[in-house]
C-alpha cells in the first residue's frame, strides 16, 4: 500500500478514537487508553508489517516509561498528603490570600508564574504535579486546578528541564541530517550556534502568542467554574493578567538572548514571579473586585474527585500552628534540588548513572531505563523525609500520608499503563522495524499534512509539532521525531528552515496542553480520575489559540508583514477573540452580578 492519503488516515485512527472517547463519550482514559492500544497494535501488524516481536518489545518500552511516570505522580501525591498532614497547607493558603483571595490573581501567580519556574527547573510533567494539588490546596475545584496546570504547560515548555527540548529535542533531531550543516555554513553558524538561533526564533513565538494565555486562564476559569459561568468576569482582571503575561514573556527573551536556550524558562518564571508577586502585594492593577468560585455546596460533582478541596483534609494547623519559612520550606527545597540536579554537571551525572530498564529489549535495539534519582519522584519523596522532621509530624500522620498517596495512585495506574505503551508501538513502526518500506505512523502523518500545506505550510507546521507531543507526552520527543522533517519540507518550499524548525518547537509546547500522559497525572494528583475528557475539552481552546498565532507568526516572520496569508490568518484569529470577548461581555451584561464577587479590601503591603 502506497497511497499516502489512506495511511495517513489509518495513522490517524488510534488517536481519533482516544480522542472521540475521551472527548465525545467522556470514556474515562483507564477505558479510551487500552481501546487505543488495541486498535495501533492491529493497524501497525497489519498495515504496516511490524513484527509481533517489535509489538511486544515497543509495548515492555512503554511499560517502563509508565513506571517513571507513576513514580514521579506518587512524590506528587505524597508531597501533598505530607504537607496536608502536617497543617502546612493552612500556612500556605493563607500566603496566597493576604496576597489576595482573588482566585484569578492566584491562578496566574501560582500556574502561570510558579508553574513557569518550576518547568523551567524540571520539565515533562512536573508543573502540574506541582501547582494542581497546590491550587487544590488553596480551594480550587479539582478540575480547575488540573485545567490550569495544563494551559501552563505551554509557553515555558519549549525551554522546560533546563532548555531539554531544545538541546536534546531539536539538536538531536537534526545532528547529522542532510542539509542542515549546509545551511548552518551558510549563515556562517556552527551547529550548536545554529540550534541557538532556532531557540531564539522559539522564544520569539512565545513571547507573542503566551502573553494573553493568563487572560484565557481567568476567562476559563470564570467561565467554566463561576457563579453564574461569566466569561466575562475574566476580562475584569485584563490589567494584570497582561501584566502577569509580560512579566514571563520579556524577560524569558532576554535571558534567552544574552545567556542562551537552557535558564530561559527557570529564570524567567523566577523573574516573573518575583515582579508580579511585589505588585501584588503593593496592590499595582489589582481588580477591584474580588472574584471566587461559588460556595462548595454549588460546586457540579464532576468538578471534584477523590481529594477534598481546601479545607476538606485535616489542613488546619496542629497546635502553635506552622510558620511561614517552615511552611514554604518544601517547596522551595523542592525547587533548590530541581535546579542544582539539572545544573551540576558531576552531581547530574551520578544521579543519572543508576537506571532501571534494558537498551535491547527481546534483542530489538528497543530500550529505555528510568534514573530514579535523577527523576523528580525522588525530589518529591525525599522533601517528603526531610519535612517529617522540620514539622515534627507524628508518626501516625506520616504512616496516614503514605496511605492516602497510594490508594490515590491506583487511579492513575491502568490509563497510563495502556497509553505509554500505545505511543511507542505508534512510534516504532515503519521499515526499521518490520517488513515495509513505509515511514513510522508519525512521519506518514506529517508528510500527509505537509503535501496538503504546500507553499502555505508554515502556517501549518506548530500543528504537526502539537501532534508529535500529543502522542509522545513530550516536547522533547516531538522534536526528535519532527525536526529534521520539518528542516527539509521548509528547503523543499524555499523558507528559512530554522523559523519552520522554531514553529514546530513552540507547536509542541503548545501540544503539552493536550498531551493524554499529563492529563491523566495531573488529574491523578487531584484524585480527578475518570475526568480527563472533560479537562481535555478546555484545555484544546487555549491550544487551538495557541498553534494559530504561532503559525501565522511565523508565516509572518518568514514572508514579511504583507498582505498575505499570514497576516490574514492573524487578523482573524484577534478578530475572532475580540469578538468572542465581545459577545461574551455584552450577553452577560444583562446577568446579575454573581453573589461571589465583592469589594476588594485594601491590600497589606509586606503582609506574610
Amino acid at each position: 500500500m502506497d497511497n499516502l492519503a489512506l495511511l495517513s488516515l489509518l495513522a490517524l485512527t488510534p488517536i481519533l478514537l482516544v480522542g472521540v472517547l475521551l472527548v465525545g463519550f467522556r470514556l474515562p482514559a483507564m477505558y479510551a487508553m487500552p481501546a487505543g492500544y488495541v486498535l495501533v497494535v492491529a493497524i501497525a501488524v497489519l498495515f504496516w508489517r511490524t513484527d509481533w516481536m517489535t509489538v511486544a518489545a515497543s509495548t515492555l518500552q512503554g511499560l517502563i516509561l509508565a513506571a517513571g511516570l507513576l513514580y514521579i505522580i506518587f512524590g506528587a501525591l505524597l508531597l501533598l498528603s505530607t504537607l496536608t498532614k502536617s497543617g502546612a497547607i493552612a500556612t500556605i493558603r493563607r500566603t496566597f490570600t493576604d496576597i489576595t483571595p482573588d482566585r484569578r490573581v492566584q491562578a496566574i501567580i501560582i500556574g502561570w508564574l510558579f508553574g513557569s519556574f518550576i518547568e523551567g527547573a524540571s520539565g515533562f510533567g512536573t508543573p502540574a504535579a506541582v501547582v494542581a494539588p497546590l491550587m487544590l490546596a488553596l480551594g480550587f475545584p479539582a478540575m480547575a486546578a488540573v485545567m490550569v496546570g495544563m494551559v501552563i504547560q505551554s509557553t515555558s515548555v519549549s525551554f522546560g528541564a533546563v532548555g531539554t527540548p531544545i538541546l536534546v529535542g531539536v539538536a538531536g533531531g537534526l545532528d547529522g541530517g542532510g542539509g542542515v550543516s549546509e545551511r548552518a555554513a551558510a549563515l556562517d553558524m556552527s551547529f550548536t550556534e545554529y540550534v541557538g538561533q532556532i531557540g531564539l526564533q522559539t522564544v520569539a513565538l512565545h513571547s507573542i502568542a503566551g502573553t494573553l494565555v493568563p487572560l484565557l486562564i481567568c476567562c476559563m476559569l470564570c467561565g467554566f467554574y463561576g457563579e453564574n459561568r461569566r466569561f466575562s468576569d475574566g476580562l475584569a482582571v485584563w490589567r494584570f493578567a497582561l501584566f502577569g503575561g509580560l512579566a514571563l514573556t520579556i524577560p524569558s527573551f532576554l535571558y534567552n538572548y544574552f545567556l542562551g536556550v537552557e535558564f530561559t524558562s527557570l529564570l524567567g518564571g523566577l523573574t516573573g514571579l518575583i515582579i508580579v508577586v511585589l505588585a501584588a502585594r503593593k496592590g499595582f492593577l489589582m481588580p477591584k473586585k474580588i472574584w471566587d468560585f461559588p460556595p462548595r455546596e454549588d460546586w457540579l460533582s464532576r468538578w471534584t474527585g477523590g481529594i477534598e478541596s481546601g479545607n476538606g483534609q485535616d489542613t488546619a494547623p496542629r497546635a502553635g500552628g506552622i510558620g511561614f519559612l517552615n511552611a514554604w520550606a518544601p517547596y522551595l527545597v523542592v525547587a533548590a534540588l530541581l535546579i542544582v540536579t539539572r545544573t551540576v554537571e558531576p552531581l547530574k551525572e551520578w544521579l543519572e548513572g543508576l537506571t532501571l530498564g534494558h537498551d535491547d529489549i527481546l534483542g530489538t535495539s528497543i530500550g529505555d531505563a528510568v534514573a530514579p534519582l535523577y527523576s523528580p519522584g525522588a525530589t518529591f519523596i525525599l522533601v517528603c523525609l526531610l519535612t517529617y522532621g522540620l514539622h515534627r509530624m507524628r508518626v501516625r500522620d506520616i504512616v496516614d500520608s503514605w496511605k492516602m498517596a497510594g490508594s490515590q495512585l491506583l487511579g492513575a495506574a491502568v490509563a497510563l499503563l495502556f497509553a505509554v505503551p500505545l505511543v511507542r508501538v505508534f512510534i516504532n513502526t515503519g521499515s526499521e522495524f518490520g517488513a515495509t518500506s513505509l515511514e513510522s505512523m508519525p512521519l506518514t502523518l506529517a508528510t500527509g499534512a505537509a503535501e496538503l500545506g504546500g507553499h502555505h505550510w508554515p502556517l501549518f507546521a506548530p500543528w504537526i509539532g502539537a501532534l508529535g507531543a500529543f502522542v509522545a507526552g513530550s516536547n522533547t520527543v516531538s522534536n526528535l521525531m519532527f525536526a529534521l522533517f520539518q528542516h527539509s519540507t521548509a528547503e523543499r518550499i524555499g523558507v528559512p528552515p530554522e523559523t519552520v524548525v522554531a514553529a514546530q518547537a513552540a507547536g509542541g509546547a503548545a501540544g503539552n496542553m493536550i498531551t493524554v500522559h499529563n492529563v491523566v497525572a495531573a488529574s491523578a494528583v487531584v484524585g480527578l480520575v475518570g475526568r480527563e475528557g472533560d479537562v481535555l475539552r478546555q484545555s484544546v481552546l487555549a491550544m487551538i489559540y495557541y498553534l494559530l498565532v504561532v503559525g501565522s507568526v511565523t508565516y509572518l516572520f518568514i514572508h514579511g508583514f504583507g498582505a498575505n496569508a499570514g497576516l490574514l490568518l492573524l487578523a482573524l484569529t484577534i478578530a475572532g477573540l475580540a469578538a468572542v470577548f465581545w459577545w461574551l461581555k455584552h450577553r452577560d451584561r444583562d446577568k446579575p452580578a454573581p453573589v461571589t464577587m465583592r469589594e476588594a479590601e485594601p491590600v497589606q503591603g509586606g503582609r506574610e
